[in-house]
């Protein structure tokens, strides 16, 4: 996928945490405020949902829906395919993109040259918010991010945006997380799910330190996520990519990581947080191996937790998800 040029990047700035004695801590970027501009469509489709809806780009919209299963609204930016109000009787699959740790759901729109990448592909983009810590999952007594993302979100757009059941998942980092979560804890949900330096053992060495650190980063209590690892173990386990791994049987898969600091280029910020996450990603994949399961892999020397390696290698999962959508590669 290009890179995508912008005058200033929000990309968030991460500090590793591992068992090597780092200490995780995630730099929120820096916000800019995007000029949206409401179309006849958008204002067709709010009026109909009941929902405010706009347009920051030719094909992308930005809609935000009232969530029972969050308790509150929730940003949703989608991008359309081409032609989509002249074709009224056509459906569509749906590539779902998760964000990463103390980013939010514009990320890939603006890390990415996504829109043009799908451009007459016949696909819709569905991007969802996955809250501050961007881990999409069921928090304990909290919001559940899970639900919205694999029960609300698809039911909104079959009913408003013409969307087929057909859809796979891709994320990075805790959004990576989600994709393999998601995907293994529902069965024939997804199509294919792909996941880029995503945390796919939440009970690898340094790892439960690094989700309570995300967590605590948002001025959150780390329990409120899963519970302690060791006192509310059954939890952690029942959320793992890793222990749910049967439930990815059948489903095409990709993984990719990087070493990280062995093998890196000195940029050892990122490439710090990589190598806690490299052990994860073997620990995921050796499941899979164990069972049967294919998958395939990207394990690369060195590399940072960034969208440097990540577009890269969205472009490379590429073919695998454009087969399970049924779309041009």
């Amino acid at each position: 996928m290009p890179h995508r040029t912008a005058g200033t990047s929000r990309r968030a700035v991460t500090k590793a945490a591992a068992a090597t004695g780092l200490a995780a801590l995630f730099g929120a970027p820096a916000t800019t405020t995007a000029h949206a501009t409401t179309t006849a469509h958008a204002t067709d489709t709010a009026t109909a949902a009941g929902r405010a809806a706009t347009l920051p780009g030719p094909r992308t919209v930005d809609v935000f829906v009232s969530s029972p299963a969050l308790g509150r609204r929730a940003p949703l930016r989608l991008i359309l395919p081409t032609g989509f109000d002249a074709r009224p009787e056509r459906t569509y699959p749906v590539l779902y993109l998760l964000h990463g740790a103390h980013d939010d759901y514009t990320s890939w729109t603006r890390e990415t040259d996504i829109e043009a990448f799908t451009e007459g592909r016949d696909v819709i983009v569905a991007m969802p918010d996955a809250g501050p810590t961007g881990i999409p999952s069921a928090w304990r007594g909290g919001p559940d991010y899970e639900t919205f993302q694999v029960r609300e979100v698809p039911a909104l757009l079959a009913r408003d945006y013409r969307a087929s059941g057909v859809r796979v998942v891709a994320g990075v980092s805790t959004g990576g997380y989600g994709a393999m979560a998601h995907a293994a804890r529902h069965p024939g949900a997804f199509a294919a799910a792909a996941s880029y330096s995503g945390i796919l053992d939440t009970t690898a060495p340094g790892v439960p330190t690094l989700v309570d650190a995300i967590v605590a980063r948002e001025n959150l209590l780390p329990p409120s996520l899963w519970g302690n690892p060791l006192l509310n173990a059954p939890t952690w386990r029942d959320f793992n990519p890793r222990a749910r791994a049967a439930g990815l049987r059948g489903t095409p898969l990709y993984v990719s990581s990087g070493s990280g600091v062995v093998g890196g280029a000195g940029d050892w910020l990122p490439e710090a947080l990589e190598s806690t996450l490299w052990p994860s990603a073997h620990g995921f994949t050796g499941a899979l191996a164990l069972l049967g399961i294919s998958v395939t892999t990207h394990f690369y020397a060195g590399g940072g937790h960034s969208w440097t390696y990540w577009r890269r290698e969205f472009t490379a999962s590429w073919p695998m998800l454009a087969r399970a959508l049924g779309v041009a590669e």
